[in-house]
């Protein structure tokens, strides 16, 4: 497993290649826009000519994490189209970048076979207004409220709806405090070895091309999302030793999400590798 965390972008994109490095991360997670609104500047040629520099210098892969706004399936056609416009543009800015893959939420929808539908539908649309090789990742989710995405069988469908000749552009990052919120077992050894085993049937461990670290603050099956540093929360350190040692996943990168402390929070999980 890549170890890494989600870097900030103050002063530029580029920006993020030194913060990772100040932490030890081995891989790094940005936003290419403002995380908390629809308006955003147009990338700065020459700041993605930066980034592309250090990336190239570094080494370190990449990934973007959509805006917290996007929420395809929504019920407001405003919203839905402004969120489908959102991630059309993220995904163009992250192929300008040469970031391969966007991790976005899928949204939330009371009427959940719409919602999935709908979901599916934005992918579609963004994917053919962005061509190229830059890939969504649907993250796995908590549950809370009416969000969709907090069992396999949404991904898959989700998924499974997207134009076949589009499909080999999504992928899957898997969240653990998500997976334990929605009532995955990853506490005991029988139980991360089945929720995994799950995850293969209904996708496939090949779509899992990255992760987001994070304890949780509650228990399982909660379906609250609430990140907590690693080992402090009720997930603890085990199924973190498990991840970081599964070779399965030697070569996906993961991020840090849990902010302030992430160089503690690598060297805690550096520590867990056999």
């Amino acid at each position: 497993m890549i170890l890494g965390a989600h870097e900030g972008i103050a002063g530029g994109v580029s920006t993020a290649f030194a913060r990772a490095e100040a932490d030890g991360a081995d891989c790094l997670q940005i936003f290419t826009r403002n995380a908390r609104g629809w308006a955003a500047k147009p990338l700065d040629p020459e700041e993605v000519a930066r980034f592309r520099a250090e990336a190239a210098r570094t080494g370190k892969p990449t990934a973007a994490h959509c805006t917290y706004l996007v929420n395809l399936c929504s019920g407001d056609a405003e919203i839905r189209r402004k969120s489908w416009d959102g991630l059309a543009d993220e995904l163009g800015r992250c192929e300008a970048l040469g970031v391969p893959s966007l991790v976005f939420h899928p949204g939330s929808c009371e009427d959940e076979p719409l919602g999935l539908r709908l979901v599916a539908e934005g992918m579609t649309e963004a994917l053919e207004r962005s061509p190229g090789r830059s890939r969504l990742l649907l993250e796995t989710t908590a549950g809370q409220g009416a969000s969709l995405g907090w069992r396999f069988e949404h991904l898959a469908a989700i998924r499974e709806a997207v134009p076949a000749k589009l499909r080999r552009r999504v992928g899957v990052c898997v969240d653990t405090c998500h997976l334990h919120a929605a009532g995955y077992d990853l506490l005991t050894e029988e139980g991360y070895e089945a929720t995994f085993a799950e995850l293969d049937r209904t996708l496939g461990l090949g779509l899992v091309q990255a992760f987001h670290l994070n304890d949780s603050k509650k228990g399982r099956g909660c379906r609250v999302d609430r990140h907590e540093h690693i080992g402090d929360g009720a997930l603890g350190t085990e199924p973190f030793r498990r991840l970081v040692n599964d070779p399965r996943f030697a070569d996906v990168p993961a991020f840090l999400e849990t902010e302030l402390r992430f160089k503690e929070n690598l060297e805690v999980l550096r520590s867990l590798l056999r």
